[in-house]
């Protein structure tokens, strides 16, 4: 049994999330943003009233780890590794792109068995961070800019369907008219879909090391794209 307090701020979007064994039992979000420090901590306050007054010992942090937006990801490590601090609990990083897939793979029940799934956060302009996942989330291609064109992804369209998904998703309708390709629509990454992913990590012992953790800001590309989400 485990109990994870979850916290997402990687893009405009801020929410947190507390779940028991897998199961949401709690959650808020704010979808108008960016406004991370003006919310999160309120919310992670009623988070944590909320387990201490169901008497549930917290077991570890969740925090998303980039992709993402600088600003975001420092409010929300920073705020993670306080509480992580604060209890003595681990910290579990969980990718920004991989949990973009985690609504398509609950909800959706027409996908086949060989689709790939292509997480996108926007980086302004036709730019895009990107990767490619088959449906056990297996990296088919890890994250990496992109400028998006009609060939950007045909080496996977035309291997399978291809679902695309997230705030770069949008843009790229018109450039991609790949007959495999499917556009999810309204898909953020949110903490109450980080649970299946931290509880996998928990299960695992996979722990991030909470002095030295630091998010992935899009640094490792700003040589030659030097920018932030927001």
């Amino acid at each position: 049994m485990s109990c994870i307090l979850h916290i997402e701020t990687s893009t405009a979007v801020c929410s947190v999330a507390v779940s028991e064994d897998s199961q949401v039992i709690f959650e808020q979000e704010n979808l108008i943003g960016p406004n991370h420090a003006t919310v999160l901590a309120p919310f992670v306050d009623e988070a944590l009233s909320f387990i201490e007054s169901h008497a549930i010992p917290l077991d570890a942090v969740a925090v998303s780890s980039g992709p993402g937006s600088y600003t975001g990801l420092r409010i929300g490590v920073s705020t993670a590794k306080g509480v992580a601090y604060g209890r003595s609990v681990p910290l579990i990083a969980v990718p920004t792109l991989k949990l973009l897939t985690v609504p398509t793979l609950l909800y959706r029940d027409d996908l086949p068995d060989d689709a790939l799934l292509c997480p996108m956060l926007d980086a302004r302009r036709m730019e895009v961070y990107a990767a490619v996942y088959d449906r056990a989330l297996t990296p088919l291609r890890d994250v990496q800019p992109d400028i998006v064109d009609a060939d950007t992804y045909r080496e996977w369209l035309d291997k399978s369907v291809v679902y695309f998904m997230g705030n770069g998703a949008e843009k790229c309708k018109s450039v991609i008219g790949h007959p495999n390709a499917r556009f999810i629509d309204n898909v953020h990454p949110l903490a109450k879909h980080m649970a299946p992913l931290a509880e996998k990590a928990y299960a695992r012992g996979e722990f991030a090391d909470t002095a030295y953790f630091e998010p992935f800001y899009l640094k490792e590309f700003q040589t030659t794209t030097p920018k932030k989400i927001f």
